[in-house]
């Protein structure tokens, strides 16, 4: 199902649906005068507009989604009933991310210009985060959730105080939009990733760059710390991926393989192993140690936006999926789709019984 208009009729005052099913338009009007909570609004599925984003806490139970409606929502993930609905936002939420390991924090990223944090268990919101001059398009909790970090169109990142809400840091030196915003383990580097071809590491405590690591041809699209702290791994639109070295900031490799932007890398949790997801339909993953390419997984017939570890196939949504995410155990996944629904997904040890 997709959402093609929302119609508002002035009388009898109501609302006309028209939505999409497997290529056959239908409608459902909506008489808001005889709304009542019997009403069977199923059709409205997780959101009235596209989704954006979506997210795990760590232990799974929960999972939140964002929204071009303007929202954010809080799911039970073994129910799919919706907790929380997170509103105040002016305009799109396009960045979402809890505070794991904790878990009892949301931040909301929106093209308002205006991030807030909120109580992931009552829906109330904690702070409202204002001094970027433009969209917020990408934001992370550091891993001791004392900090939040924010990346925006206006070509800064800002770092603020979860606790007091107030703004720690400007982090200046890109000259184009910053997309990718990612703390390491240790929670005192930050790592960007920018429009202007350069992703930087950021001393957190001083705000000052460490490194700029120059080198990709095209807009950064992802960058991302392994766990132990020691590498970077950046994808750009010039179809590569790069490793760095954290100490250095010196390039180690450059992968070339794609044939078109590279959207999205990732590392397993050993960081033995990364990955990469491309516009040319394919993954690639590679050996970390000896640069290798491992293997090439074919099988999309269309971009890949969002790439994650584990070997199963999932099917299902009838539009395309941007945003994936792992929970903590391994043992679900969540997609989020352009036809307006997330999905949650079971891992079990058998691909065929999912």
């Amino acid at each position: 199902m997709k959402l093609k208009k929302l119609l508002l009729r002035y009388y009898p005052p109501g609302i006309i649906l028209q939505y999409d099913v497997d290529g056959c338009m239908k409608l459902k009007p909506l008489d808001l005068l005889d709304l009542t909570p019997e009403v069977d609004l199923e059709v409205l599925r997780a959101h009235i507009l596209p989704l954006t984003n979506c997210a795990f806490n760590k232990s799974g139970d929960r999972f939140i989604t964002g929204s071009y409606d303007r929202t954010c929502k809080i799911w039970d993930t073994h129910t799919g009933d919706e907790m929380h609905i997170l509103e105040g936002h002016k305009n799109v939420v396009y960045a979402i991310a809890f505070n794991n390991p904790f878990g009892d924090k949301v931040v909301t990223g929106s093209f308002d210009k205006t991030a807030r944090i909120w109580d992931a268990y009552t829906g109330q919101c904690l702070h409202i985060l204002k001094g970027h001059e433009m969209e917020i398009v990408c934001t992370a909790f550091n891993p001791q959730s004392t900090l939040v970090a924010t990346g925006s169109m206006d070509h800064t990142a800002r770092l603020w105080d979860v606790e007091t809400g107030k703004e720690r840091a400007t982090l200046s030196g890109h000259t184009a939009e910053i997309v990718s915003v990612c703390f390491n383990t240790a929670g005192d580097l930050l790592a960007t990733g920018s429009f202007d071809h350069d992703s930087r590491l950021w001393d957190v405590r001083s705000g000052q760059c460490v490194h700029v690591l120059s080198g990709h041809r095209g807009e950064v699209s992802s960058t991302v710390f392994n766990h132990a702290g020691s590498l970077v791994l950046s994808g750009s639109i010039d179809a590569s991926a790069r490793l760095w070295d954290v100490r250095s900031g010196r390039c180690l490799s450059v992968k070339t393989g794609h044939s078109d932007e590279v959207l999205d890398v990732a590392f397993n949790a050993s960081g033995s192993c990364f990955v990469s997801a491309s516009a040319d339909g394919t993954a690639r993953l590679y050996n970390t140690m000896t640069g290798s390419c491992l293997a090439t997984l074919t099988g999309h017939t269309g971009e890949i936006s969002k790439v994650a570890f584990n070997p199963q196939v999932l099917s299902g949504h009838t539009d395309e999926i941007f945003s994936c995410a792992f929970n903590y155990e391994g043992d679900s996944i969540i997609t989020g789709s352009k036809d307006n629904t997330c999905r949650i997904w079971k891992v079990t040890e058998d691909p065929g019984s999912q």
